[in-house]
Parts: C-alpha cells; structure tokens; sequence
C-alpha cells in the first residue's frame, strides 16, 4: 500500500534543507483522509522544531488537484453507523484544524503548490501559509452549500476578510475562483505558470538559506516575486473583480432571503454568475441560513476562536442528516437530488437553526481550547 504522504527533504548548496510533503492519492484528487492528516501533523511538528529545515513546501501529486476537500465520502460511510460515525467524524474535523491551525501558526516559510482544484479541506490547508501560490490552472472553491455543510476550515475567518460582500457570495454560491480571484480576495500571494515549477525547485536550492527564519521568509518572497514578474501576462482575467460592484449590491440585502433572492434573479449572460445562481437555487437552505449566521457570528472571532466555533457547528452537522445527504446525492449515489430537510429558504425552522449554534462543548473541555494558548507545534 502507498504512503498517502509523501516526505522529502531537499538539501540546498548551503547545507540546510527544504522539506517536501506530497499528498499522495490522485484518484481521489488528493482529497485529505484522516490518514493524512495524521502523517502531517507530527512530521510539519518536527520540521518545525529542526534547525535544518529552512522551510517546508506542500503540494499534490498529479497534476489536476492540490486537495479537492476532506474526504468526505469515507465520513459518509462512517456517519452510516449513527452515534459513533458522528464521533468519528467530529474527530476528523477537529484533527483537521489542529493541522490547519499549525499551518497558520508555522514560524518558517511554508509554500503552499495551490494548483488545480483547491476545494474545502485542501483551501483549509492553503489558505494558512506564509507562501500560497496559485497557477493558470487554479479552481479554487468552498462548495459545501451544495451537501448540506458550510464554509469550515477556516472559513469564518477569511471570508469575512475579503473584500466587501465576496466572502458572503462565494459562501452562499460555492462559486469557483480562479488565480486571479484569489489573488484578489488574499487567498494566494503569488503567480507562476506550472511550467516554471521546476525553475522554482531549482532556485530554492539555490538559495542560501540561513539560521534566521524572518531573513528565510524574505529570501523566499523575493524568489516567488522575481519569477512572479516574468509570468504576469499570463495571469486570466478575475470574475470577481469584474463583478465586484454588483457582488456588494447583491450582498447588501437586510435579510438572508432578500439576498437569495436578489442573487438568484439576477438577468445576466455571464457563465460565471450562472453557475453561481444555479448553485445557490440546487443548495441546501439549511446551509444557506447556517453559512448567513456564521459569517455574522465570527466577524469579531480571533482565528484560534474562529475553529472552535467551526469545529462545534461542524460536529453538528455531522449529528444532523442534511451533510449526510448532501453527500449521498453528489458523491454516493450521484442522483444530485438531494432531499434536503427543508425545502426553501423561508421554511428553515429557527429553532433547528438555534440549535446548530448552541457549542457542543464548555470553553474548559473544548477539544480545541489550547489553540492560540501556546505554540502548538511545541510538545504535542
């Protein structure tokens, strides 16, 4: 049986080392298993305590996706089985954010390979990095309004930190972005052409990486910088940007439903707005009031709060049935109809709704209450 991660440790002309994970499972489009999060989360941990890692760079194997999402399908088997899958997935998710957390948190470089699908739990992974780059060949999405979840993994943090009204359309749209769109809403921080790949890898060892990790950070920016100028032109042309106008209108609505129904009726020839309305009109209208109030609720939330929240809101999804059936639908069966629990927007039950947003936990026995209390990487 294969590694489901791949690990390399490059030695640049100066002595110290580049360390390399590979997420190794391409028929799944690299999709993150526990399995690999449990190979992550100790070896990012060691890379980070030893002195001869300069920097660590994360990437997919193949060349359609860097991480598609979690890998939902094997938490579907497992929510098959009641009390104990729901467990089962909740410690999935809060493992998940435990790497997640370590990503944001990382002191020495980490470049994230940001190229082709970038979904859900592979965006989680992404979107912490010192160094995330994107390619011409970049999708990048958080779909979950179409099986029954939310925008997690982070989602509540930077969706709220995007330009005014995209974190709310994208959440409530699943609408897919492209390198120029990330770039645009600081989900990336640079550009290459996969062509220049190995031009990279090449230069990086190049490099004379030293004992000073801010000074690594640098040397690294200005590597990403000096290749990024030579590809510009090759940048594609961002929807978001071109919509940005109206994606603030659209969002500006006082109600949940008065937005849906602004999105949803836009007269518009763009593919790309289609694609969003027809997502939205398809997608779960529980997810649409849940991803409404939780980019509401976290706004003030710190990051470290923001996973708690997420990981409570998260588990409850996994008790509930909607994310179970929304995964049936798409992935299982792939009938794509769904049978969601209510069928508009305006018949959500407020109280069902309340109840999603009561913490499973008290603030001392929270699975993650360490988060952002100590270095994580430290001792765990």
């Amino acid at each position: 049986m294969s590694e489901v991660v791949l690990f390399d440790e490059l030695t640049a002309i100066h002595g110290k080392k580049i360390g390399v994970a590979t997420l190794n499972s391409p028929k799944s489009l690299n999709a993150l298993s526990h399995d690999m999060v449990h190979a992550l989360l100790p070896k990012l941990r060691q890379w980070q305590d030893n002195p001869d890692i300069a920097m660590v760079l994360v990437q997919g194997s193949g060349e359609k996706a860097f991480c598609a999402g979690g890998d939902i399908v094997h938490l579907y088997k497992g929510m098959q089985n009641d009390t104990q899958g729901a467990q089962s997935a909740s410690q999935y998710f809060c493992d998940e954010y435990k790497l997640d957390y370590l990503i944001h948190a990382y002191n020495k470089p980490l470049l994230v390979w940001g190229s082709g699908i970038v979904m859900g739990g592979g965006l989680g992974l992404m979107a912490g990095a010192s160094h995330r780059i994107v390619t011409e060949t970049s999708r990048i999405a958080m779909p979950e309004i179409t099986i029954g979840l939310f925008p997690d993994v982070g989602g509540s943090y930077f969706l709220n930190r995007m330009p005014k009204g995209c974190g709310l359309f994208l959440g409530l749209t699943g609408a897919s972005v492209n390198a120029a769109d990330a770039l645009h809403v600081n989900l990336a921080d640079h550009f290459l052409t996969n062509e220049r790949k190995q031009v990279l890898l090449d230069q990086l060892i190049e490099v004379h990486w030293g004992d000073t990790i801010s000074l690594n950070h640098e040397k690294l920016t200005k590597v990403l910088s000096s290749l990024g100028a030579e590809v510009k032109s090759s940048l594609p042309k961002s929807n978001l940007v071109k919509h940005q106008q109206l994606i603030e209108s659209l969002t500006s609505g006082s109600s949940l439903s008065e937005i849906v129904d602004a999105i949803t009726t836009i007269d518009s020839d763009d593919k790309w707005l289609q694609r969003a309305q027809k997502t939205l009109q398809h997608g779960s209208p529980l997810s649409a009031h849940i991803i409404y109030r939780q980019l509401q609720t976290s706004k003030p939330l710190s990051l470290s709060d923001c996973f708690r929240f997420e990981l409570s809101l998260a588990s409850k999804c996994a008790e509930y049935g909607e994310f179970q059936e929304g995964v049936r639908a798409l992935l299982i069966e792939k009938d794509n109809q769904p049978k969601w629990k209510f069928a508009t927007i305006d018949e959500v039950d407020p109280q069902v709704l309340d109840w999603f947003f009561e913490c499973k936990w008290q603030a001392s026995n929270h699975p993650l209450a360490e988060l952002g209390l100590r270095p994580i990487a430290v001792g765990q």
